[in-house]
C-alpha cells in the first residue's frame, strides 16, 4: 500500500493573515506539518498544495514535495474533496491522507490509524477534523465534495489529534501557549 499524505495551505486566511507561515514552536506551521506527516509511519510521501510561491519555498526546504494549484482550486470557497483529486492525479497512490495544520499538536498516531481505516473502509475522519484519509476508489466516485458523508463507517474520536483548531490569533496563541504548559481556556479534560 502506498500513501501519500497532504497539507492543503493557501496563503490567503479570511480570519488570520499568513497563517501557514507563522511561527508555532519555533517552524512555520506549514513546515511543522511536514514534519508531523513525516513522523506517521505509514506515509510513503509528502506533497503540499498550494498557490503560493512563500508556501511552496517553506514547503521545499522542510523535504516536502510542491503541487502548484491551479487558480480554479485556490479560491475560498473550494472545497478540499477537489483538491484531494487534483493531489492523487499527479501522485499516484493507494490511499491519500490529509493533515489539516490548523492542528499543530497533532499526534502523528492519529495519522496512520485513519490511514488503517480508510485502507479497510474506503475513508476515515478524526474527531477532531485534523485528519481525513481516503482510498483513491472513494475519491474518484465522490458524490458531493461539501459534504461529509453522513453514512462513513470510520469517523473516530481521538484526544491525540489536538485541542485547537488554528483559525485566529487567539486560536494560535491559545494553541502556543498549550505546547508550553500552559492550559487554555476549553482544552479538553485529561487533555496535556
Amino acid at each position: 500500500m502506498y500513501v501519500v499524505g497532504s497539507i492543503i495551505a493557501r496563503l490567503g486566511s479570511k480570519r488570520l493573515a499568513y497563517k501557514n507561515l507563522l511561527p508555532f514552536a519555533g517552524k512555520p506551521l506549514v513546515g511543522l506539518g511536514v514534519e508531523i506527516l513525516r513522523q506517521a509511519k505509514l506515509v510513503d510521501e509528502i506533497v503540499v498544495s498550494t498557490e503560493s510561491e512563500l508556501i511552496a519555498r517553506v514547503a521545499l526546504d522542510f523535504g516536502a514535495t510542491v503541487l502548484r494549484r491551479p487558480a480554479e482550486l485556490a479560491g475560498d470557497d473550494v472545497p478540499s474533496v477537489p483538491v484531494f483529486q487534483h493531489i492523487v492525479e499527479h501522485h499516484h497512490c493507494d490511499v491519500h491522507v490529509n493533515f489539516n495544520i490548523n492542528f499543530p499538536m497533532c499526534d502523528p498516531a492519529v495519522i496512520d490509524r485513519a490511514v488503517e481505516l480508510a485502507a479497510r473502509d474506503g475513508e476515515a475522519l478524526s474527531k477532531p477534523f485534523a485528519v481525513w484519509a481516503q482510498s483513491v476508489e472513494r475519491l474518484a466516485n465522490y458524490e458531493d465534495p461539501f459534504k461529509i458523508p453522513s453514512a462513513m463507517r470510520s469517523i473516530f474520536d481521538d484526544v491525540r489529534a489536538g485541542p485547537l483548531d488554528v483559525h485566529t490569533e487567539q486560536d494560535l496563541l491559545d494553541t502556543y501557549r498549550a505546547s508550553q504548559g500552559f492550559k487554555p481556556k476549553g482544552l479538553p479534560e485529561g487533555f496535556e
